[in-house]
């Protein structure tokens, strides 16, 4: 199976995070969440995370996008995207989802992320840090 997520990062370093429904047939009930989904058969990951974008915050039109990393474990290979953005979370539509909302580094190491993503936004910040 293939995913794809995108980081959205804020100028203040803040990474856009999903609450994710509280319903016990999805995968990570009522976690935190990067913005993403599954890849449907014949779509690219980058398509993916733009549908995505448009089906769980109403953003039509994303820009440029880039890629940071592809992450591969046991049944998944998960594409993960970034892109600097400043959103206002109270201009979002949210359509999937509790609620969203920005967290710093501190705020994601201490909350457990759904899909293991604790471990993709260290990378994250240590390449941001690098090229900084």
């Amino acid at each position: 199976m293939q995913g794809a997520g995108i980081i959205l990062l804020n100028n203040d370093n803040n990474v856009l995070m999903i609450l994710r429904d509280d319903k016990a047939d999805i995968p990570f009930p009522n976690m935190w969440d990067i913005p993403g989904g599954k890849v449907e058969q014949n779509e690219s990951p980058e398509f993916t995370v733009r549908r995505e974008m448009f089906e769980e915050l109403g953003i039509a039109d994303l820009g440029d996008i880039d890629l940071f990393k592809i992450y591969t474990s046991n049944n998944l290979t998960d594409f993960i995207f970034w892109k600097r953005i400043d959103l206002n979370p109270v201009e979002i539509n949210l359509r999937e989802g509790q609620r969203i909302e920005y967290f710093d580094l501190s705020r994601i190491r201490s909350t457990k992320l759904a899909f293991g993503y604790n471990n993709v936004l260290e990378d994250f910040f240590l390449m941001l840090s690098e090229n900084e």
